[in-house]
């Protein structure tokens, strides 16, 4: 769509020599997402891959599962007052027998880009129920060297980060360590979601054989829309939160952090890494 970045002015102060010039700025705007017809959430977003993230959110909440339970997902044309079509909402139509989320609830829609679960009305809230435990046969065993080079790998396939520096990603590994899919948002539990609906839209949930990489901090709804994909290993290049590491134990979950250089924590599901491949190494 074009919305991806703008141009703003700005004075630039350099060694005490003042300039004014024009900088790339990652866009933000709203995205309201309808279910059938009726508003359901709003999440600060960079414009892009919309259908995607909606179909991602409505996995992590527990609404879609497979390819067949999604009919379509459009642009609401008259939007606004004056009739036009900001493409700021998608409406997500499923098929008839997929089981609607209880619209009655209390719940606060807005959500933010930094936070997910700051639009939540509790913690509670989150806690769905995954359609797939996680079962990786044969359990997917991952070398501690692989998952060291995946930040740079992250890093250089970030496009519109070199042009705004203010991006988040999320990226798709095979466990072998190729790239599947990489997304940039400004929230990155955003691009997360673009991931799992691509994927989603694809047929290829759940995404049992793949590693997920994340920038920035884990938290307790990334664990969560780990879980909800079927992903058996999340890697994040800064700290979890406590919340996350507690859901990941529940569940199975593989849960690095603070992966950076040849350094990484593992806060759960240590199984799947090599640790005494990398004991006899160091």
């Amino acid at each position: 769509m074009g919305r991806v970045t703008e141009r703003r002015k700005v004075i630039r102060i350099r060694d005490g020599a003042v300039s004014s010039r024009a900088d790339t700025l990652v866009a933000e705007e709203p995205l309201e997402i309808r279910l059938n017809g009726k508003p359901l959430a709003i999440t600060m977003r960079t414009p892009g891959d919309d259908f995607a993230l909606a179909a991602g959110f409505l996995v992590s909440e527990g609404v879609l599962a497979a390819e067949s339970d999604l009919l379509n997902i459009v642009y609401c044309a008259g939007a606004t007052v004056d009739g036009s079509n900001t493409y700021n909402v998608v409406d997500v139509r499923t098929a008839p027998d997929v089981t609607m989320p209880d619209f009655t609830l209390e719940r606060n829609v807005y959500t933010t880009s930094s936070c997910g679960l700051c639009g939540k009305a509790s913690l509670d809230a989150v806690r769905t129920t995954a359609r797939w435990p996680i079962s990786d046969i044969p359990p997917v065993r991952v070398d501690p060297e692989l998952l060291a080079s995946l930040p740079d790998r992250l890093r250089a396939a970030q496009r519109v980060f070199d042009r705004t520096g203010g991006l988040h990603a999320a990226a798709l590994f095979t466990e072998e360590g190729e790239l599947v899919d990489i997304r940039e948002d400004v929230g990155r539990h955003n691009a997360v979601d673009k991931l799992v609906g691509r994927a989603l839209q694809n047929g290829d949930l759940p995404l049992s054989r793949t590693l997920l990489l994340v920038s920035g901090r884990a938290s307790f709804e990334l664990a969560q829309k780990a879980v909800m994909a079927g992903i058996p290993v999340l890697a994040a290049v800064s700290a979890p939160s406590s919340l996350a590491v507690d859901l990941a134990a529940e569940t199975g979950l593989t849960l690095v952090g603070f992966l950076r250089g040849s350094s990484m924590n593992v806060y759960a599901g240590e199984d799947r890494i090599a640790l005494r491949a990398a004991a006899a190494q160091g």
